[in-house]
């Protein structure tokens, strides 16, 4: 058991994969659920709020269809009509765990990565907590498409985090934390019982899933890990497979792997972390060291001058992502000239786009991405 304290929390958000929901890939089983189940209801007598992030739709749906097909052997409408089936059976099996009002919040990527829809669904959830309803979150396998797919519910509970305005973020998986390698394949590898910061180092460590059920893996919950860490979340990676972490969670000690929260001046605000965790990179720019030193440094807009290469085929008013010439990582921002646009005006100073381009706001829109409307990387943070 770690030496490390779990930090204080008022509201958390608890994510629950197939793995634990259908053990043996064949449908709903309460064999890990009950710790879970109760660890929320022992949180919330205590009154702390609890969200609930619950794969195993699809599982249930196959179940109650008695199909055997392989996962890769079903296509998208198969899948989406098994989950149609499933995810009522998924909700009346965890609502047979709690004796209080639960509601169920279905979501899609369209929702996150739309501002008002996104603004719509945190305001449902936050008067759902206003009337002690549980909520309990998937996505919404059953309209959902691949280019509009969150695609993994680690993911989709670092969104449900940020939308709740949570403090904690509690990731049950079937390993007791991140390890330096995949535990399952490496005899050698070692859990990691606190992570700072999510680094190149750190995602090199991670593997893919070994259960036959689950579309993540180790890099998914990285992924979320540091989604929910860059809004100020901390989040924790135990193995929920087991009643004693979960206990253990519930007398405020730390059973796995801590992913420390951003400090209060490196994390994002609302709008910047919803620009650049959901809101989807229609290509990228590549800058020179001297426009990443003043964006990184001093806070500055991104201007023309500084760019060094243009990918993709964007609009206007598109997200790109921004890097260095090494191919790190520094922003992601709203560019206000297409792709086309940059390609003629890269390289040259901003007195030059009006006889450059024809368009008549190009004398006075001097910046490619306003520095309000660019939102750094955490490492470009640090």
């Amino acid at each position: 058991m770690s030496t490390h304290l779990l930090p204080d929390w008022n509201r958390a958000v608890v994510k629950v994969g197939s793995a634990l929901v259908a053990p043996d890939d064949r449908g709903c089983r309460t064999t890990h659920l009950l710790p879970i189940a109760r660890f929320i209801v022992d949180s919330r007598r205590a009154g702390k709020e609890v969200l609930l992030v619950s794969s195993g739709a699809v599982a249930a749906g196959r179940a109650a269809q008695d199909d055997r097909t392989p996962a890769s052997g079903r296509s998208i409408p198969e899948r989406q009509a098994l989950a149609a089936v499933g995810q009522p059976l998924l909700m009346e099996h965890w609502r047979r765990l709690f004796d209080e009002p639960c509601a169920q919040i279905l979501l899609t990527y369209d929702d996150l990565r739309r501002r008002s829809r996104f603004v719509n669904a945190k305001n449902t959830i936050a008067e759902l907590l206003d009337r002690g309803v549980l909520p309990i979150v998937n996505e919404n396998d059953t309209v959902a498409v691949e280019e509009l797919q969150v695609g993994d519910n680690d993911n989709l509970a670092a969104y449900v985090a940020v939308l709740a305005e949570a403090d904690l973020l509690v990731i049950c998986s079937d390993v007791d934390g991140f390890y330096s390698a995949d535990p399952h394949e490496d005899p050698d590898a070692e859990r990691i019982e606190v992570v700072d910061a999510i680094t190149d180092e750190i995602r090199a460590m991670a593997g893919g899933s070994h259960h036959a059920s689950a579309t993540g893996g180790m890099r998914t919950k990285l992924e979320a890990a540091e989604k929910a860490t860059d809004r100020g979340i901390d989040t924790v990676l135990i193995d929920g497979t087991d009643g004693d972490p979960l206990d253990a969670l519930g007398r405020g000690e730390m059973p796995g792997t801590l992913f420390r929260r951003a400090d209060a001046g490196r994390r994002l605000s609302g709008r910047k972390h919803w620009m650049l965790h959901a809101l989807p990179a229609e290509g990228s720019v590549t800058i020179d060291d001297g426009a990443a030193h003043a964006l990184r440094e001093r806070g500055a807009s991104l201007l023309p001058a500084g760019i060094v290469t243009v990918e993709g085929a964007f609009a206007r008013g598109d997200a790109v992502r921004i890097q260095t010439e090494d191919g790190s990582r520094v922003a992601k921002g709203i560019t206000q000239y297409s792709a086309d646009e940059l390609h003629r005006i890269r390289g040259r100073q901003s007195h030059d786009l009006s006889t450059l381009l024809d368009r008549p706001d190009a004398a006075t829109t001097d910046y490619v991405v306003h520095r309000d409307d660019l939102a750094l990387t955490r490492e470009a943070r640090r």
